[in-house]
Formats: structure tokens, sequence, C-alpha cells
């Protein structure tokens, strides 16, 4: 049955048994830490004007911008977003690169470059490249969007700073893996890397010599 935030208990139960038996690093990470906690973020337009809104500034930044902007739109649409003017969008906080890209997403949602009915259908790798298409949305913005919204099981996204960190505790590396090593870690937790990623960033935050505090 799945949870307040879209989580599929019975799958994600069968995703841990599966890393711990692939990995015995990370069957010590799920006993010493338990299951990560579920996240969801909404599968639209809203949710990727956020990812585009967060870069490059603060958390705390990035939340009161796009608190001002839903202030002025109520809902966040292409539609709406698109008849907003260079200066509206300076008022709520966005720079000239925010705006290029804010509307080249809006046009993508107008034009059918982006769909989330066929992004739904969509491979893993078509689906990261449709997005990926988009300005000021990477590859890393593409695969977090799979995994939290889409939620795909098997994305791994390996430039992650904070994945890479954990898997350098987890593992007990001397080194912090770059992303081609980061994927090669994660190889024998096909076909569930999303949840993999999921356990990285609950070991970043609660793990040993984790850093505390909200869940990424």
């Amino acid at each position: 049955m799945a949870g307040r935030n879209n989580e599929d208990t019975g799958l994600l139960q069968q995703a841990l048994d599966h890393l711990a038996r692939a990995d015995r690093h990370m069957a010590d990470a799920i006993r010493e830490i338990g299951a990560p906690p579920p996240r969801h973020r909404p599968a639209g337009f809203a949710t990727l004007m956020d990812v585009i809104i967060a870069q490059q500034v603060s958390t705390a930044s990035a939340r009161a911008i796009s608190g001002r902007l839903t202030e002025r739109l109520s809902k966040v649409t292409p539609e709406s977003f698109i008849a907003l003017t260079d200066a509206d969008l300076r008022a709520v906080g966005f720079s000239r690169q925010k705006t290029l890209y804010g509307r080249d997403l809006a046009a993508a949602f107008q034009d059918g470059r982006v769909s989330l009915p066929k992004l739904r259908r969509m491979p893993d790798e078509d689906a990261i490249a449709a997005l990926s298409s988009v300005k000021g949305i990477g590859r890393w913005s593409a695969e977090v969007f799979l995994l939290f919204s889409l939620k795909r099981p098997d994305v791994m996204p390996a430039q992650d700073l904070a994945l890479m960190v954990a898997a350098q505790r987890l593992k007990g590396l001397r080194a912090r893996p770059d992303p081609k090593k980061l994927l090669k870690i994660a190889e024998p937790w096909r076909p569930f890397r999303s949840y993999g990623a999921r356990m990285l960033w609950h070991y970043y935050r609660n793990g040993k010599g984790g850093i505390g505090g909200q869940p990424l």
C-alpha cells in the first residue's frame, strides 16, 4: 500500500533486501540506520521550475524566490509563467539567466519538447535526454526528477557530491569516488539503484560520521 509520500512499502522492502544481498556495506548501513525516509516531489512544471530556481543560490534564497513566484501566480504553470514580463521576474528574484532558463522550460512544455505523459512512457535515458534538452536542466537535475518525481527505480545521479562522499565513507575508500567510479560501485545494486542512492543520501546525513539534520 502506498504511503503518504507515494511510497510503495512493498517495493521499498524488496529493494532494500536486494541491496543487502548485493552489497555487504549497504547491508551494514541498512542495519545501522534503517530505511531511507520517504520523499516525493510532484511530477510537473513547478517542480522543474524549482530546480532552475535553486541553481547557484542558497536553499533559503531558493525558497524565498519560489515563494514569491507562487504568491504572484497562485499556480505555477507554463502559461502563467510565460505571461510574466522580465521586470515581473526580476521583482520576484529571477536573474537574467534564470529568466532565460525559465522561459525555455515553459516553451518546452508548450511546444511538446517536454511532455509528462511521454516522459512516463520513455526509457530512463530517453527521458533524461528530453529533460536535458531544456536550458538549465542538466543530467543531474533530470536524474533527480526521474528518481523522486517519476519514481523510476534504477537511476543513479552519480554527479551528486553527497552521494560521492557517502559512498567513500560507506566503503571505507581512501579517496572520494568520481562519478565513473560511483557508477561502478552501484552496478551490483541494479535494478534498484534509485534506492541505493536514497540510502547513500540517508547515510550522508545519519550514518557514521554523518552531518545530521534534515534528509536531503
